[in-house]
């Protein structure tokens, strides 16, 4: 008991926070991944012309779905640079492919685009939503194993324990895409094929 409660569990409760966060931003990344061959097909049958911006949203989540992770990602800013890089660039030709349909009065009314499009806008929140408790579950595990009495644990019986990586907090990869049921179509989103350098180990 005297050991117990002088916080030698805390690093690992919190360590399994933030892993079991992690696998939410996983999970709800391949929700989203799932979503994009059937709404590349609807609206393919619709704008087959569209090629271009077909074969780079494909392109781009073969590219995500390809990177591997699993716990240890979160410990390897490399790795973890990798990852939000791919995420990052689906995200900005996803963008792209949603504007497609200001162009075609009949994609805009087709019932099956019209599912999938309110299906991938509830998982972007999700994702977004996954981010910010990710971040917030990892600044808190960061923190106790850089102050006292967690750093004296980690630099002993814990010493497996290594600060963990955050998502930057990027506006244009964490909003969902825009969608204008207006009459002028808008500018395409630019896409975003530049590193994203994660933020701070211990930044939200």
């Amino acid at each position: 008991m005297l050991i117990a409660g002088c916080g030698i569990n805390t690093i690992p409760t919190k360590d399994e926070k933030a892993k079991a966060a992690w696998a939410e931003v996983q999970n709800q990344y391949q929700r989203r991944a799932d979503l994009i061959p059937n709404l590349v097909e609807t609206v393919k049958g619709y704008a087959a012309q569209e090629r271009e911006v077909l074969t780079q949203v494909t392109e781009a989540r073969a590219s995500a779905t390809q990177v591997k992770v699993d716990a240890s990602t979160i410990t390897d800013p490399a790795q973890f640079e990798k990852y939000a890089q791919a995420q990052d660039q689906l995200s900005g030709v996803l963008g792209r492919l949603m504007m497609i349909q200001e162009r075609y009065p009949d994609l805009k009314s087709n019932q099956n685009f019209l599912a999938l499009q309110s299906q991938l806008e509830g998982t972007e929140n999700r994702i977004a939503i996954a981010r910010r408790d990710y971040n917030a579950a990892v600044q808190d595990y960061n923190t106790e194993i850089r102050t006292f009495p967690g750093a004296l644990w980690a630099g002993t019986v814990h010493r497996w324990a290594k600060p963990m990586q955050t998502f930057a907090a990027s506006a244009a990869a964490q909003s969902a895409p825009s969608v204008n049921f207006g009459g002028s179509a808008p500018a395409a989103p630019p896409v975003n094929m530049a590193p994203a350098t994660p933020a701070p180990a211990n930044a939200q």
